[in-house]
């Protein structure tokens, strides 16, 4: 059987083979028997619930003392001690009748200020480590480097609290104490991730050019570390709000009658059997943000993974 040849000695593909341009190939149209990949920019339901809820304690950080608690949160009521949850009070009341809910409103400023400065603390201490350690020759990488590892082997829980045991109790001091013991994380990332850019070609050809050092770390190194550094910094907040907690369940935090989520732990744990919402909402307020800000950390690393933008 002869075939018909077009005029470039080809033959001319069927006409549900035709491109977009009249030529043989994909024709764009989806493949009914594949699944359709996601189009960029659109967030799944999970992600955006994640996305409301820091919004919602954003919200509750800022606004909360004079427009969302119900109560000022230390106004005791002894007669009204130990209020189940209801109309009144959502969420019930302690031994000394004040309003949980406010109390646990009130406390999410106290804690998140705590983990987000903390967290900050470690991102800068740890970008100056990281960055000196990686551009200050191989002297200064080692005892850099070594140091960090000393501290890394002590857990970070416990680094805060030999820190906080030899500077004292008290929400700054355990603010600090935390961020302190955050930094040999950041730095080992940031060294890593600005070894690996020193030894690109493109800044290779940037120092052939009579680039300086600080030219190169402002322009190649840290727009190249900032995105793996949002993504632990992002999860490791999480981290210091639970470390927060646990400094002020033991004592460690913010005096009395501060709102704090750790102290409200330690308050209603003589009372679980009785009156279980004294100690349970304030560990459900942790258990949130510690979900969410470590789902939005894997949202964004998994962006960073394939090169969306988030």
């Amino acid at each position: 059987m002869s075939r018909t040849l077009d005029r470039t000695g080809r033959t001319p593909a069927p006409d549900g083979a035709r491109g977009p341009h009249g030529t043989g190939g994909d024709t764009g149209a989806a493949d009914p028997g594949k699944p359709r990949r996601r189009r960029r920019g659109l967030v799944s339901p999970a992600l955006a619930a994640v996305y409301g809820a820091l919004g919602v304690l954003v919200l509750l950080t800022v606004f909360a003392p004079g427009l969302l608690a119900p109560y000022e949160p230390n106004d005791t009521h002894v007669l009204s001690a130990f209020q189940a949850p209801g109309a009144a009070h959502p969420f019930g009341t302690d031994e000394l009748g004040r309003d949980v809910l406010s109390r646990v409103i009130h406390g999410a400023r106290t804690s998140l200020t705590i983990g987000v400065g903390a967290s900050a603390i470690g991102v800068v201490g740890g970008a100056l480590v990281g960055l000196l350690a990686a551009v200050g020759g191989s002297r200064t990488d080692q005892v850099l480097m070594r140091a960090m590892d000393v501290l890394l082997a002590f857990p970070e829980l416990l680094l805060a609290l030999l820190v906080v045991s030899v500077v004292g109790a008290g929400a700054g001091n355990v603010l600090a104490a935390i961020g302190l013991a955050a930094v040999p994380n950041y730095a080992r990332l940031v060294r890593a991730q600005a070894l690996v850019v020193l030894r690109s070609g493109y800044v290779e050809a940037a120092v052939v050019l009579g680039a300086g050092r600080g030219t190169i770390v402002l322009r190649h190194v840290l727009p190249n570390v900032a995105g793996p550094l949002l993504v632990l910094a992002t999860i490791g907040t999480g981290t210091a709000v639970v470390s927060g907690a646990a400094l002020s369940f033991l004592g460690l935090g913010p005096a009395p009658p501060t709102a704090e989520w750790g102290a409200m732990l330690s308050e209603g744990r003589e009372y679980l059997a009785t009156a279980w919402w004294v100690g349970v909402f304030p560990g459900v307020a942790v258990a949130a943000v510690v979900l969410s800000l470590t789902l939005l950390g894997r949202h964004l690393k998994s962006r960073a993974d394939t090169g969306e933008p988030s």
